[in-house]
Parts: C-alpha cells; sequence; structure tokens
C-alpha cells in the first residue's frame, strides 16, 4: 500500500499562486510571440516543445507512455479540445485583443464546464450556489462581449468571440479528460500535446511556411517561456496539485489567473482595461469564486440520551 502523507498546506497555496503565474503570464508571451511568429507556427512549436520537456520528465520518472491505438485516439481528440484549437484561437485573437482582456475570458470555463455537465452529461449535482455563479459570470462575459458588439463589429469583437470559444474547447478537454482514468495523470497531458504537434506541423508547414520567417530574438524568448514554463512545468504543477489539494483546490487558479494576467499584461505591455472589462473581471471572479470554493458541511447534530 501506498503511504498517505499530509500535504502541507502553505506549500500547496504558494505552488497554487506559482501555476495561476504561469498560466496568467501565457497570454502576455503569446502577445510577444505573435509579433514576428504567425499564430500557427507559434503554437505548433509550443506544442513540440511543451510535449519534449513532458517526455523528459515522464522518462525522468520511469513512466511509459500507452502504445494502443485506442488510447491514442483519445489523446487525439484531447488535444485538438485542448490545445490545437483553443491554443490557436487564442494566439490569432491576440492580434488585435490585449493579453488582459483574454485572460478574463479565458477564466470562465469553470462556467463552461458546468454548463456543459448541467446540459449534456450530467454527471454532477447542480446546486443553487453553481447555478448563481454561472449567472454571474456569464453576465460578466457578457458585459465585455457585448459593449464590444454596441461600439463596432470588428476584428476586435471577432478576437474576443474566438477567445469565448477556446474556453468553451477547455471546458469540453476538462469533461473528456475522465476518459484518462488509470493513467498517470502526466500521461494524458504529454500524450495530447505530442498529438497537437502532429496536428499543426503539417498546417504550419503549409500555412505559414516556417522556413521563410524572420521571428525577433523577442518572440523567440516569448515562444521558449510559453512552451517550457506555462505549459509544461504548469502542467507538472497542476497535477501535482489534483494530487494533493484534490481537483476543487486546484482550480482555484481559475480565479487567482485574471488578476494575476491583468497585473502581468499591464507592467509588460502598458495595457490598460476600460471601465467594461473592470465590471466583467468582478463578475467572473465572484461568478468563479461561487462555483469553485467547497462548501462547508453543515455541522453534525448532537445526540441527545
Amino acid at each position: 500500500m501506498s503511504e498517505t502523507r499530509t500535504p502541507n498546506y502553505a506549500v500547496e497555496l504558494c505552488l497554487l499562486a506559482a501555476l495561476a503565474t504561469l498560466w496568467g503570464a501565457s497570454y502576455t508571451f503569446i502577445k510577444l510571440g505573435i509579433e514576428t511568429i504567425p499564430p500557427v507556427t507559434l503554437i505548433a512549436a509550443r506544442t513540440i516543445i511543451a510535449s519534449t520537456v513532458l517526455v523528459v520528465i515522464l522518462r525522468l520518472r520511469g513512466i511509459e507512455l500507452p502504445r494502443d491505438a485506442a488510447t491514442w485516439r483519445k489523446f487525439a481528440f484531447q488535444a485538438c479540445l485542448n490545445s490545437v484549437i483553443p491554443f490557436t484561437l487564442i494566439a490569432w485573437a491576440e492580434k488585435s485583443v490585449d493579453a488582459g482582456l483574454a485572460v478574463i475570458l479565458n477564466s470562465m470555463t469553470p462556467v463552461f464546464t458546468f454548463l456543459i455537465t448541467v446540459l449534456w452529461t450530467r454527471h454532477e449535482p447542480t446546486p443553487f450556489r453553481k447555478m448563481a455563479g454561472v449567472i454571474i459570470g456569464l453576465s460578466g462575459t457578457c458585459v465585455i462581449v457585448g459593449m464590444q458588439a454596441f461600439q463596432q463589429v470588428g476584428q476586435e469583437l471577432l478576437g474576443q468571440l474566438a477567445v469565448v470559444l477556446a474556453t468553451i474547447c477547455y471546458a469540453g478537454a476538462a469533461i473528456f479528460g475522465r476518459n484518462f482514468k488509470g493513467l498517470d495523470p502526466m500521461a494524458p497531458a504529454a500524450g495530447s500535446l505530442i498529438s497537437g504537434a502532429l496536428i499543426l506541423i503539417p498546417v504550419s508547414l503549409i500555412v505559414d511556411q516556417p522556413w521563410t520567417l524572420s521571428p525577433s530574438i523577442r518572440s523567440v524568448g516569448a515562444l521558449i517561456g510559453l512552451a517550457v514554463f506555462s505549459t509544461a512545468f504548469a502542467f507538472v504543477l497542476y497535477f501535482r496539485l489534483i494530487q494533493t489539494l484534490g481537483s476543487v483546490g486546484a482550480t482555484a487558479q481559475a480565479y487567482l489567473r485574471a488578476p494575476i494576467g491583468v497585473a502581468i499584461g499591464a507592467y509588460f505591455l502598458g495595457e490598460r482595461l476600460d471601465a467594461s472589462a473592470w465590471i466583467g473581471l468582478v463578475c467572473i471572479l465572484i461568478g468563479v469564486s461561487l462555483m469553485t470554493l467547497p462548501q462547508k458541511s453543515p455541522a453534525p447534530a448532537l445526540k441527545t440520551t
């Protein structure tokens, strides 16, 4: 039997903040990367580098990836939901959308996960508190996207809708990820990234012809940071936190990530949010908090003799 160790919650909370920072920084990395690297090629390189790092970590841990075709078909489908489509959509969207706004919209993943659960899979109960969180979170998204729709219909609106679509993909990936029970959690992460790279490489070769590109040092540095820190290392932290804090505790990064990502974008890119984005941020943070924070169990009733 394996020994169950009580986690050091001070350490785990620090790791949770580190994870939120790594994922919050990814939007700034993307913004810098797409300055001279087209979105598809940027994401193809991201998946190649990140999957390589994860495979090395798995080898060091003595874990082998599955070899059966059925599992790899699942990895490929997971890759479409978790990397190929959403990574590319977000990278394309950030050509017109600020990194801070992208991280706010993308923090809606728990809300869309819950909606898919209620409307389709129905594998979890639907308490009132979570329903309230969904309504508040969706209201925040509507404030952000709706204001842009009223102002003008342009690439910025399309970019915001692309981030929302990417968020829905992430929600689907979270639910489909239940199909990998029995595997070490890092195995589907590595397998899906490898599958994503195999899908994106030929697209990049056809669409962008990467051998003709001349990326800047800043974009290459951002790509390395995005792949190594915000993808590979972030996955390692995430799967550790699932084991130590549980799935509910690990999802707390969803509402830590938004303000951290906004702050990083403001500091390094000089971005400033307008009033509707701030209102939307507050609504989304409240909504995600209601959905992810654990509910207190009622105190046991005293027995009378």
